[in-house]
């Protein structure tokens, strides 16, 4: 039977059945419960902290309880667990309040006063700009661009602007910890429990072998649940120290909108340089991330971003620049795509707006410019596996009648195509520098699967155990997964980057090879595998330069939309996609994986508008910030050919991300067709349409 064949979910019974035990539903001996007191200013320094008399049982924790580092580690350690003489943005930690009940301790946040001295702040992109306020800044380039703009026949400069994006995972953010003997215990909502137990290490000044760190069933996460639950897990795990008592901390859901990372607000500049011919012989991009008030992940996601920059062209020359910027709100973070969306969405547009300017046809003009097998990458890395975006265009193009829909010009009706890509596993040398390992340890006729990459919805537990299942000839419910305790598996990695099929599944499989070949040696024995990157791949991590990437998946989107005349609402009718992600491990799984990314995409273009006013964020719930509904979501057609990866298993390579990059650029291109306008900003808001149109005419 075919790998991608479906089966039906390991998780499936346990959550349709309402079993499957989240945080919330975890019950602890006399338990503490725990309400954050946070900024209510965007920069200012603390004068001083009033508390009210607390009551029996009740407890103030700060600053002065943390034993080690007050900063939350991850790539830049940076921000504070807890504010120290100064706060940033608007929902920084200060204190936490413990108390026997929620009420209780909501109640005596609501007492605190604190006095601030208000300090000069910035708020946007340009702003800080001006200010020279970066965090980090990138740069390489590639043939001889500066002499190309001197032979270029035309000239053209443009800029693109995206949005904040708010996770919407349906589980909000949750942490507990116990302290039991000499070992603190923190439980959650997680991607990355390895993270955390990284981060306590170094609050609590304790070795990791004091300290266990267990993932509990997680409702979503999208790369919300990347970095930031190091922070709670520093709260709580410092809270159960200080009390001696187990603690829980759960946001609501405006609490966890405040405070929690966002997707990085994006403004980028390019100059093109187009021939004779109209080809675009060199490319200047200047990419700007508003990181929001403290580094963080920032870094990696603005090496994404810039290295995702091109998409799926080759511009023989080229020019790139990316910086974060700091400004006074809440830190952005990871997010699906990893800063790849936002990039990928100017270059599409830039590209469709070209061609329209020039008069041709969008589709025909990407199509020239084009990666093929043997092409330098970006960052003059070889294109390594064959490139079959052809067959993908002409699939999506068959799938979604295209070029009938195309020539029928109808004003408010449009169709749009977007062509993109997606690097698979950790950028540069990510995956070397981590070295993931899995272990696989036979039990009798069972086996037992030993990964920290978790089950966050989706299908990860699934797709991991059919892996070892159909490589060793063995029923599915005869491999399991061990709880992720960082006190029982091994560091795989994070749950990240579209790397857990292709890098962790392609370590089980290899793991699952050697395990049926001694299949007979005992009944009880174990193998583990550590992943070492294919000999053919260079990286140079100071001049960037080389593969940043060992392969990529690829993709087409097709957009079918309508606009009302009158209130200029978007109607997203159809998304056909097609997509090139090695072979798939279990297609349905792989489908639900698609279409939720497609919708996310598209809301995100369409729908989602998240802004800040003087460092404040202006929605803060699901009244006030829109997501796609079930009535919105239109109909999607997905497809997949195979074109397997040598070094995936089965040939799997990346996949999770891919769908978040393709939507926002197909449906902009079918607004912009539906309107005859240049769309040059996401999210699409009726206002602004209604204002481009009007102007256009």
């Amino acid at each position: 039977m075919s790998i991608s064949k479906s089966v039906k979910r390991t998780d499936a019974k346990e959550k349709i059945r309402g079993e499957a035990r989240y945080i919330g539903d975890m019950a602890f001996e006399n338990p503490l419960y725990l309400k954050t007191v946070r900024s209510t200013r965007p920069h200012a320094k603390i004068l001083d902290i009033h508390l009210p008399d607390l009551p029996e049982d009740c407890f103030i924790i700060d600053k002065s309880h943390i034993p080690g580092k007050n900063r939350m580690r991850t790539v830049v350690s940076d921000h504070p667990i807890f504010a120290e003489d100064e706060v940033l943005y608007i929902g920084q930690p200060i204190l936490l309040v413990a108390g026997p009940g929620r009420e209780t301790v909501y109640q005596i946040s609501q007492k605190i006063r604190i006095d601030y001295e208000d300090l000069p702040a910035v708020f946007t992109l340009e702003e800080s700009e001006n200010k020279n306020q970066i965090f980090t800044e990138y740069s390489f380039s590639k043939g001889e661009p500066d002499k190309a703009f001197e032979q270029a026949s035309k000239i053209i400069e443009d800029e693109y602007r995206t949005g904040l994006q708010e996770h919407v995972y349906l589980e909000p953010q949750g942490m507990a910890a116990e302290v039991k003997g000499d070992t603190v215990f923190v439980y959650g909502s997680m991607q990355c429990p390895f993270y955390a137990e990284g981060a306590l290490t170094e609050a609590l000044n304790m070795p990791a072998d004091k300290i266990r760190v267990i993932q509990t069933t997680t409702g979503g996460a999208f790369g919300g649940k990347e970095e930031f639950p190091s922070l709670t897990a520093c709260h709580t795990a410092i809270a159960a120290q200080v009390t001696q008592r187990p603690v829980i901390l759960i946001y609501d859901r405006d609490e966890d909108i405040i405070c929690s990372t966002k997707r990085h607000p994006a403004l980028i500049r390019y100059k093109a340089g187009l021939d004779d011919n109209n080809r675009v012989t060199v490319l200047d991009i200047d990419i700007l991330y508003d990181a929001g008030a403290y580094t963080g992940l920032s870094p990696v996601v603005l090496q994404r971003g810039i290295f995702s920059a091109t998409n799926v062209y080759n511009f023989h020359h080229l020019k790139v620049r990316g910086r974060n910027f700091r400004t006074h709100t809440v830190p952005s973070g990871a997010f699906r795509g990893f800063g790849a969306p936002q990039s990928i969405f100017g270059t599409e547009m830039l590209m469709h707006n070209i061609a329209v300017s020039l008069g041709l046809d969008p589709l025909e003009f990407k199509m020239k410019h084009i990666l093929k097998q043997g092409d330098p990458s970006c960052t003059g890395g070889k294109i390594h596996d064959k490139v079959i975006l052809p067959e993908l265009v002409e699939r999506a193009l068959d799938l979604s009648n295209y070029r009938q829909k195309i020539r029928r010009k109808k004003k408010f009706t449009g169709t749009g195509i977007s062509l993109f890509l997606h690097g698979c596993g950790f950028t540069g040398n990510g995956e070397q520098t981590i070295k993931g390992k899995i272990i696989l340890r036979k039990t009798k006729d069972r086996v037992i699967l030993k990964v920290s990459s978790v089950e966050m919805g989706q299908g990860a537990d699934t797709t991991l155990r059919k892996i070892v299942a159909y490589t060793l000839d063995l029923p599915i419910e005869k491999v399991v997964c061990e709880i992720r305790d960082t006190g029982l598996v091994p560091d795989s990695g994070p749950t990240v980057a579209s790397r857990t099929i292709m890098i962790v599944g392609g370590l089980l499989r290899t793991a699952a090879k050697e395990m049926k070949s001694r299949w007979n040696e005992g009944e009880e024995f174990e193998i583990s595998k550590v992943y070492h990157h294919p000999d053919f791949l260079e990286w140079d991590n100071d001049t960037f330069h080389g593969n940043a990437y060992p392969t990529y998946s690829w993709g087409v989107n097709v957009a079918d939309v309508m606009i009302d005349p009158v209130t200029y609402n978007i109607h997203i009718r159809k998304i056909t996609a097609v997509y090139d992600v090695g072979r798939a491990i279990d297609e349905r799984a792989l489908r639900g994986q698609m279409e939720g990314g497609i919708v996310q995409g598209a809301g995100w273009a369409a729908i989602e508008v998240m802004k800040t006013k003087e460092g404040r964020l202006i929605q803060h719930n699901l009244t006030d910030y829109k997501v796609p509904t079930s009535m919105d979501i239109p109909e999607i057609v997905c497809d997949f050919i195979n074109n397997p990866y040598e070094f995936g298993p089965f040939g799997a390579k990346c996949a999770g991300e891919l769908p978040m990059t393709g939507a926002p650029p197909a449906v902009a291109a079918a607004v912009s067709n539906a309107l005859g306008i240049p769309i040059k900003e996401i999210p699409m808001t009726p206002e602004k349409l209604m204002e481009l149109d009007k102007h256009e005419d």
